[in-house]
């Protein structure tokens, strides 16, 4: 039997009853968008159980994990983020063992949450979240459970493990590239995209994938529509999102910089004479250097706070958010605001001690 109904949230309600042997059975989804959706479904399931399918594969929290991950999410992930969704799975199999998902409840996830949380920066949690999150949504189209235990939780972070990035002052940054103009050799790359970080906010992938026919020299552009995987360097991989392919304008500076490395006859601008792309280990290393050669002290400092350098410099310069935004490769605005909130505000804070000093001269 079949019971349909729509709900508050516009969503159509499915709950199907069903006798096995003595004992009556029910189970329900709440996720559909029309009622012959909702119907559909209940059909099907309902044919399911009389032709003597089995109806609910009582599968643990960590067996569907992994096979979800293996079937939906690895043949498409970096090997990076294939790393981040193999923690998770152990984070899963420590905590809830063998129990199975059907028997996972909301109380049970939230002192999950609690417990790793406590131990863990915001970001870190929200991402695990995330991905356990998805996993569950994927279990209920898949007929596995019927509620979403992570529904409503709330999310505790421990904010003393936050690390904020720092970036460097408008005459550190000063510093920072007067030396390494002082200091480049085409035969050693890392000085050159450093200084190209600097000056354009790209990542080091979308960085270490440039090739020669990247960059319009004529136009001023730079086309950025590949990263490279220099964590295993494997080569080059799709950007980060759709919206990291971008084309940006440089300036005469940095063109003419990058000129140099031509004589290095090259397909990739930063393949060095050993036939090698800088590591990441490598560019940071030589930016601790450089830094240190400039009395720039800055804790947690490595070769992405360059970007984060990059946006401090256009704000300081009143570059509106928009822009940044669409030279950063972020999808839209709220992206750009939420991950440099940090430097807006401060930015903010100064303008508003400007505005104030004004104002005294009235």
């Amino acid at each position: 039997m079949a019971y349909i109904k729509k709900q508050k949230n516009g969503k159509w309600l499915a709950r199907v009853s069903w006798r096995d042997g003595e004992k009556l059975k029910q189970k329900s989804k709440a996720i559909f968008k029309t009622k012959v959706e909702a119907n559909r479904w209940a059909n099907s399931f309902l044919n399911d159980v009389y032709m003597g399918k089995a109806v609910i594969d009582d599968i643990s929290f960590y067996d569907y994990f992994v096979d979800w991950f293996e079937t939906y999410k690895k043949p498409r992930l970096s090997k990076a983020t294939i790393a981040r969704y193999k923690i998770v799975a152990r984070l899963i199999k420590e905590e809830f063992g063998n129990k199975k998902l059907s028997k996972v409840k909301r109380r049970d996830y939230q002192r999950f949450i609690n417990k790793f949380g406590s131990t863990h920066a915001p970001d870190t949690v929200k991402k695990t979240n995330s991905i356990i999150r998805a996993c569950i949504k994927s279990a209920i189209i898949d007929d596995k459970i019927n509620t979403d235990f992570t529904q409503n939780v709330e999310l505790v972070v421990n904010k003393d493990k936050e690390i904020k990035v720092e970036y460097l002052s408008l005459n550190e940054i000063r510093q920072l590239v007067h030396y390494l103009e002082n200091n480049l050799n085409p035969k050693y790359t890392a000085n050159y995209m450093i200084l190209t970080a600097i000056y354009t906010g790209m990542r080091l992938g979308e960085i270490c994938a440039l090739t020669w026919n990247d960059i319009d020299f004529n136009k001023h552009t730079i086309n950025i529509d590949k990263s490279w995987d220099y964590i295993y360097d494997s080569g080059f991989k799709p950007t980060k999102t759709k919206s990291s392919v971008r084309t940006i304008r440089v300036n005469d500076l940095i063109l003419n910089k990058l000129k140099e490395l031509k004589q290095n006859n090259k397909e990739m601008v930063f393949e060095n004479f050993q036939n090698k792309i800088p590591s990441s280990n490598g560019v940071n290393k030589q930016l601790r250097y450089a830094m240190k050669q400039c009395d720039i002290s800055k804790a947690n400092f490595h070769f992405h706070s360059l970007r984060h350098s990059h946006v401090a410099l256009l704000l300081y310069y009143g570059i509106d958010l928009y822009s940044i935004s669409k030279r950063l490769g972020h999808s839209d605005m709220t992206t750009t605001s939420k991950k440099y909130a940090y430097l807006i505000d401060e930015l903010k804070a100064k303008s508003d001690d400007h505005i104030e000093n004004v104002l005294d001269k009235l």
